[in-house]
């Protein structure tokens, strides 16, 4: 079980930090997104730094878990407001988002299973 573990939330920290940094740098993909939901600009810096504490709180996980827990939570309630923001800007492109959200997901399910809280 701890393979798993360790693979999902490594895998899961890798991605949502390689997006934390796409938007604290300013790349192109995540200000085209914005511009498609109707988010400003202006939100890509907290945006990405809620990605970046989560990806963090995933690896500070294996030396507190309840932090692990708390960072895979965050990640699927912000990938669930994104989702939101996909529906009200009537975007139905959830290829990437299903990604995010699925590996949210699993690093929350594998810690809690791992954890034995579930």
């Amino acid at each position: 079980m701890f393979t798993i573990y360790l693979v999902i939330t490594v895998l899961a920290s890798a991605i949502n930090g390689l997006a934390a940094v796409a938007n604290l740098i300013g790349h192109d993909y995540p200000k085209r997104q914005a511009d498609i939901m109707g988010v400003p600009h202006s939100w890509m810096l907290p945006l990405g730094l809620l990605l970046g504490a989560g990806a963090l709180g995933l690896l500070a996980g294996f030396a507190v878990p309840a932090l692990g827990t708390l960072a895979a939570a965050g990640l699927v309630l912000y990938f669930l407001g994104a989702f939101a923001a996909h529906l009200r800007a009537r975007d139905h492109h959830f290829g990437p988002w299903a990604v995010f959200f699925s590996l949210a997901v699993a690093a929350l399910a594998v810690n809690l299973a791992h954890r034995g809280l579930w």
